[in-house]
């Protein structure tokens, strides 16, 4: 049964061209072709990577964040409540007024002394300043490093400038070991963001940034062994020209750099609709639909690759739209935020003092980043 499928998975009619199969993709004379098995080596990478940000974060991204005088707001903690905290991890963190009735007679506190402790509660759970400062720290470096590396590996190549020339003798085109790294290592690197994604800064985004993670995962893996290795180097590359500028975007929101912030997300903004709105649909995405048949009659693997790439410009769509929204506040002169986050609640923001100090009026808590308030992805 399982032999069954396995064959019935690597038959070539699904993955490659009519007349080829996965003998034409054998190493010969000295050329070295994709294989699956390649693709083994990316697991254990991705647990590397977890390592090394680990340490990257605690003795680059901290030292980086105190020089920058990233600070942390006061946030008030709730009060002990074991009626309360019990609600709070059990049945919701938002309770509604009926039940905020109920909890205040079985609490012994005023309906809005029970809102108040569910704000403050909450406001407890959400990521420090200094988390969300390390995590873009980090995503700005990788960024900014495979954004570099990528153009290294492509900038030489025919097609990077004449993209007829990515299908030519497609598919026995054999690789070279700086595509091989650059595939390995950004597969690995989204792998790790899959793996730590429940202990990261949580978005309103976040089921899209599951799709995106594990969309991206699958295009990769899929264009190595089919060997759609030089559309998928291109599209690598495309993806990382703008993602180190919104990270880099949030590392000075968060340290307060209100002006540079807000600059670098206006090129940001111009480079991601650039990127993704232009050059990968009518470039890109003309190329992997166009182009191959010319050559070949559509297989199953062209018409997959393409869906993926369609699920990947769909969101694309989706956070051009929350870009443009924050851009068009910034430009009016609004407060802008990040879209996607999920914004601090402070203590006035229903008008009732805080009961704290005995009786006194409590500090209100300053939604604490006033431009991009929040972890991306986008991305990509």
């Amino acid at each position: 049964m399982l032999q069954t499928l396995y064959d019935y998975f690597w038959w070539e009619r699904l993955w490659l061209p009519v007349n080829l199969t996965w003998a034409d993709l054998e190493d010969r004379d000295g050329r070295v072709y994709a294989k699956a098995s390649d693709l083994y080596i990316t697991l254990p990478l991705a647990l590397l990577f977890l390592i090394v940000r680990y340490y990257f974060e605690l003795y680059v991204a901290t030292p980086l964040a105190a020089f920058l005088n990233v600070k942390e707001k006061t946030r008030l903690r709730a009060p002990a409540n074991p009626t309360l905290e019990h609600f709070y991890l059990t049945s919701g963190k938002q309770p509604k007024q009926a039940e905020v009735e109920l909890l205040s007679r079985q609490s012994g506190l005023s309906g809005r002394q029970v809102e108040r402790w569910f704000r403050r509660r909450r406001n407890q759970d959400r990521p420090s300043l200094l988390k969300k400062f390390r995590e873009a720290s980090w995503r700005f470096t990788f960024y900014l490093v495979a954004f570099i590396a990528g153009m290294a590996v492509i900038v030489d190549k025919p097609w990077f400038y004449d993209m007829k020339k990515v299908w030519e003798g497609y598919p026995i085109q054999s690789t070279i070991p700086s595509q091989y790294w650059y595939y390995m290592i950004e597969l690995s690197f989204y792998w790790s963001l899959l793996f730590s994604i429940a202990s990261d800064v949580k978005r309103k985004d976040f089921k899209e940034q599951i799709i995106h993670h594990v969309a991206t995962i699958i295009l990769i893996s899929f264009s190595w062994f089919a060997n759609y290795i030089r559309a998928g180097t291109l599209i690598m590359a495309l993806h990382d020209s703008s993602d180190y500028l919104l990270e880099s975007a949030k590392m000075f929101n968060y340290a307060g750099w209100k002006n540079t912030c807000n600059n670098i997300f206006i090129v940001f903004a111009i480079v991601f609709i650039i990127t993704r709105l232009v050059i990968l649909p009518f470039w890109i995405l003309h190329c992997t639909v166009v182009y191959p048949l010319e050559l070949y009659p559509a297989f199953f693997g062209y018409y997959f690759f393409n869906s993926m790439m369609g699920v990947l410009q769909l969101l694309h769509i989706f956070w051009a739209y929350l870009i443009l929204r924050m851009a068009h506040k910034f430009i009016t002169g609004k407060l802008v935020e990040d879209e996607r986050s999920d914004r601090e609640e402070t203590e006035s923001s229903e008008g009732e003092e805080a009961v704290a100090g005995g009786g006194a009026k409590s500090r209100p808590l300053a939604n604490g980043h006033p431009v991009l308030s929040n972890n991306h992805r986008k991305n990509d």
